[in-house]
């Protein structure tokens, strides 16, 4: 949970390292270079699998997880000392980059070690039970980031926080970081460990070996493919994703938003130890491959069921007044300060303001150079002043606070996006322990892991925001879910064993 929250409270505090560290004076430039930030850590995983899978293979799982936990502490904090871009320029984004690399490199080490420390220790017929907390820890971590957040703005005024009180949130991991290292020095190594180290059975070169294995190669593929890639974009769609909505497109309340998603994730947590306990009785296989195509089914009726809750006074504005925009040079570059553009610097205003929008084929007599027409229903607005126009069109971008039915509508939503996620996640740990030899066990399962979650899962916010940004739809980015889960499934149903859960055997 500590570890988690220590990687998670950057995606948490996007908004805010946006405008220190990244500043443009280009708002939709702003989150999509946090969110590039936020998908480097992600980046790095896969090598931090690769040397401390090595080091947890040859040296153990308790030490190795020690100095992992230890690094991303200190690097977590770190990024709450860092001075603004305002003070140090370019060297700001530099060091946050810095930081999100060694945090990244932490995370690839912790998670092989961690679930391998608890499924080695684990019976048998209780192996999905005991790793799911594993599992929710990731969701823990989330909660906790919230948690902190919304404590910390509870005792600081709008303006300290907003100059500094940000920070306490990253300082905390120091606190977090003491407590981690207290208990994990009382921990005894893995039984499973100790007992090939007796037997001289340490792999002599982890990495190599789980590329050379008999078979290995083919379980490291629908690992990767199959279950990790799968898993994580579910999962980050479910919170990340799901956060970003309510406080982004749907102009909910920063501090409602924040604490419906927490609450929701919290009692969502249930279905990850749920579904992992269920996996001791039906086997890994079945609850991953059908939480898969449930989401398919699912995902879109879900985020469209939040989105009517949310604000339904924008919905109906939206049905009501659809926007078209017609125009010349009408492309819109996210990464630009400044389109080239009128009708590209319409469309910016509408992606900052999250409302779709759909391209029109109206031109203006005589058709002079770099024109653009936007209009809202039979009404034409302003081009240079969008927001007022929509605004006279009934549109309400102002902050809001969604009624208590609402409110339990899109906890539902989430409730449904959690259970998704917990039925592909909850029996992941045990199953991928299941998958590999236990001499190569920490390689073979953290490398397709983090490649997995750091590719396909740590690039979705970035992607999905990309989507939504160039197509004006605040729910197109969940195409890019669709497509990783169309993937995982069906790699999944192909390679995945199914029947009771076993342990490693050559087959």
């Amino acid at each position: 949970v500590f570890e988690w929250y220590d990687f998670f409270i950057y995606g948490t505090l996007a908004a805010i390292i946006g405008k220190t560290f990244f500043p443009s004076g280009n708002a939709t430039l702003e989150t999509l270079l946090v969110w590039a930030g936020f998908a480097v850590g992600f980046g790095f995983r896969p090598l931090g699998a690769i040397l401390f899978g090595y080091l947890g293979d040859k040296l153990g799982r308790k030490y190795t997880f020690l100095v992992t936990v230890t690094l991303m502490g200190i690097a977590t904090a770190g990024v709450g000392l860092i001075p603004s871009a305002a003070s140090i320029g370019m060297a700001a984004p530099i060091l946050v980059i810095f930081l999100r690399v060694l945090q990244g490199l932490a995370l690839g080490g912790e998670y092989g070690g961690a679930a391998i420390y608890v499924s080695e220790h684990s019976p048998p017929q209780k192996r999905g039970f005991f790793t799911s907390f594993i599992q929710a820890s990731v969701v823990g971590g989330f909660v906790l980031s919230l948690v902190v957040v919304l404590g910390c703005k509870a005792v600081f005024s709008d303006a300290i926080w907003n100059e500094w009180g940000w920070r306490v949130p990253f300082l905390l991991s120091l606190a977090l970081l003491a407590i981690s290292l207290w208990m994990r020095l009382k921990l005894s190594e893995s039984p499973v460990f100790e007992a090939m180290k007796a037997e001289g059975e340490i792999a002599g070169n982890p990495f190599v070996e789980s590329f050379t294995y008999p078979k290995n190669k083919r379980r490291i593929f629908i690992a990767l493919f199959g279950v990790a890639a799968g898993l994580t974009v579910i999962w980050y769609t479910a919170m990340f994703s799901g956060l970003s909505f309510l406080k982004g497109p749907m102009r909910v309340d920063d501090t409602a938003a924040e604490i419906i998603v927490g609450v929701s994730a919290f009692v969502g947590m249930i279905f990850f130890i749920w579904f992992g306990k269920m996996s001791d009785r039906l086997g890994r296989k079945l609850p991953i491959v059908w939480g898969y195509a449930l989401t398919l089914l699912t995902l879109f009726p879900l985020f469209w069921l939040m989105g009517s809750a949310a604000n339904p006074g924008l919905a109906l504005a939206a049905e009501r007044a659809p926007v078209t925009v017609s125009g010349d040079l009408c492309d819109f570059d996210p990464f630009a300060k400044k389109q080239l553009g009128a009708c590209g610097a319409v469309l910016g205003q509408l992606s900052q303001l999250g409302v779709s929008y759909s391209r029109g084929n109206e031109m203006p007599v005589g058709a002079p150079t770099d024109w653009v027409i936007v209009k809202a229903g039979s009404e034409t607005l302003d081009p240079e002043n969008v927001q007022k126009g929509l605004e006279a069109a009934d549109y309400d971008f102002a902050k809001q606070i969604p009624p208590a039915g609402n409110i339990a509508l899109i906890m539902l939503a989430l409730l449904g996006l959690c259970a998704l996620s917990g039925a592909t996640y909850g029996p992941v740990a045990a199953l991928l322990s299941e998958m590999f030899p236990p001499r190569v066990r920490y390689s073979s399962m953290s490398i397709p892991y983090h490649i997995g979650t750091g590719y396909f899962g740590g690039f979705l916010p970035f992607i999905a925001s990309y989507i939504v940004a160039t197509t004006g739809n605040p729910y197109s980015g969940l195409w890019y879910t669709m497509a990783v889960v169309a993937v995982a499934l069906v790699v999944a149903a192909w390679g995945l064993k199914g029947g009771m859960p076993t342990d490693f055997a050559d087959d």
